[in-house]
């Protein structure tokens, strides 16, 4: 491949990566919004379920920005981290309410337990996780240079 088309595939897929950055804010305010919803209302709605799929928007953002990276794209800014920074925010917080409650919010009206702060403590792990897989890449871009 000559110069000019590395150029013009760089420049694509770095429209695509922005792409994806505002797909990802908004299926993360949804996602954060239906689990504060089941949190604040005690198991009253269904479990959104939803986690699987949030993480897969969340991997194929972060994968993806890094291929950009691959490509040699230097202008990469650091908005990925903005989700890293509200969910460990969002669960901090929800679970200091949870304590001054007296576990009010891990218990259903009917007296039943509610995974619903767990639920949200393994998808903030799970995001952190898919922060650090994609920082060791990052790395390893820089050192194979």
């Amino acid at each position: 491949m000559d110069t000019s088309q590395i150029r013009n595939i760089r420049k694509i897929e770095t429209s695509i990566n922005r792409n994806l950055f505002i797909v990802c804010s908004i299926v993360t305010l949804a996602v954060m919004f239906l689990l504060v919803t089941d949190f604040f209302t005690r198991g009253r709605f269904l479990p959104a379920r939803i986690n699987f799929f949030y993480i897969s928007v969340v991997a194929i953002y972060s994968f993806h920005k890094e291929l950009v990276r691959w490509l040699g794209e230097k202008k990469s800014r650091r908005q990925g981290e903005y989700f890293v920074y509200a969910w460990i925010v969002l669960t901090t917080v929800l679970y200091i309410i949870n304590f001054f409650s007296n576990d009010y919010y891990d218990y259903s009206a009917e007296g039943y337990p509610l995974g619903t702060l767990r639920d949200i403590s393994y998808l903030t792990m799970e995001v952190l996780g898919i922060f650090i897989l994609t920082r060791a890449l990052k790395l390893l871009f820089f050192l194979r240079k």
